[in-house]
């Protein structure tokens, strides 16, 4: 599966912690990040993430375009509710992922339970609407 990783600054550590704890089921997938948050998972796990801007240079863009041409099967993006400057990216980043049907989780609750039902197969669906050449 094709995966996201998106980050708020004050929610960046979480990120790194949550893909430290799970990274036995990530390792199995494509990763791909905005890049702050994208390299400093891939320092602290190991893995292999594929880079974009910024999200305040376009990688916001960049995965939203991913997510419009059905190139992501999940998208992680842990967003500070407490900072109101980002509720637009956020607002279309989950508008992209409504509208395409692609699991969205905001926060590390709904994220454990989609990468746990992904390692259980319950995300396999997506290898249906989006086979893999």
């Amino acid at each position: 599966m094709n995966i996201a990783l998106m980050a708020h600054d004050r929610k960046k550590e979480l990120m790194i912690q949550f893909c430290i704890a799970y990274c036995g089921i990530l390792a199995g997938h494509n990763l791909c990040a905005t890049n702050t948050t994208g390299r400093l998972v891939a320092e602290a796990t190991g893995l292999d993430v594929q880079l974009y801007l910024p999200c305040s240079q376009g990688g916001d863009q960049q995965i939203g375009a991913r997510i419009a041409y059905n190139e992501l099967d999940l998208v992680l993006f842990f967003c500070d509710p407490n900072d109101r400057s980002k509720i637009m990216e956020v607002s279309n980043i989950q508008h992209l992922c409504d509208n395409y049907n692609i699991p969205f989780a905001t926060n590390v609750a709904t994220a454990e339970v989609l990468v746990r039902g992904m390692k259980d197969g319950y995300l396999d669906w997506r290898d249906i609407s989006n086979p893999k050449k």
